[in-house]
């Protein structure tokens, strides 16, 4: 990572190329993530303007992006706990100005497989530039498919998808 000229950006090697990061915009997980516990620093980058997708890019490894989601965009009934020391780590005297984000998976070639892992959420404090992810032992399913077609859009018209591997229709 080096310092952009004549602005007050950071250049950094990402999964979309180099880019121009604002060091505001520069949030630390003191805990890291699950499976990648020694990252701390990371941004959120958008993919294109209408894409309802994130990747939050790691700024220390270039090749650590995961594609990230507002889970209330699709799950509007979505909840999580967020208990007080996650709280306190998270320095948010409200719960209500955190935002929450959950990782997305889309199979190469197969949107209609798209799914949300809600067992992870990934909870941000962007006043403080501080994130963690909390894990929800009790999200029944862990896992949601939303149905995506090609642009990216939901095509369940209930907005709530489905468990993979249950078809839609399918009450068991």
């Amino acid at each position: 990572m080096t310092n952009g000229a004549a602005t007050n950006t950071v250049r950094a090697q990402t999964r979309l190329g180099m880019l121009d990061i604002d060091p505001s915009k520069e949030l630390f997980f003191p805990r890291g993530l699950m499976g990648f516990e020694e990252h701390h620093r990371f941004t959120l980058l958008k993919i294109r303007g209408e894409a309802p997708f994130l990747i939050l890019q790691s700024l220390d490894d270039p090749k650590l992006g995961l594609l990230v989601g507002d889970p209330y965009a699709f799950l509007p009934e979505y909840r999580i706990r967020i208990g007080d020391a996650e709280q306190k780590m998270l320095q948010a005297a409200d719960i209500s100005s955190l935002s929450v984000l959950v990782t997305v998976s889309i199979p190469h070639g197969q949107p209609e497989n798209t799914s949300l892992s809600l067992s992870g959420p990934i909870v941000i404090n962007h006043e403080a530039r501080l994130g963690l992810q909390i894990l929800q032992a009790d999200v029944n399913p862990p896992r949601v498919c939303l149905h995506l077609n090609r642009s990216g859009h939901d095509t369940d018209e209930s907005g709530k998808g489905t468990p993979p591997g249950q078809e839609e229709g399918d009450a068991s």
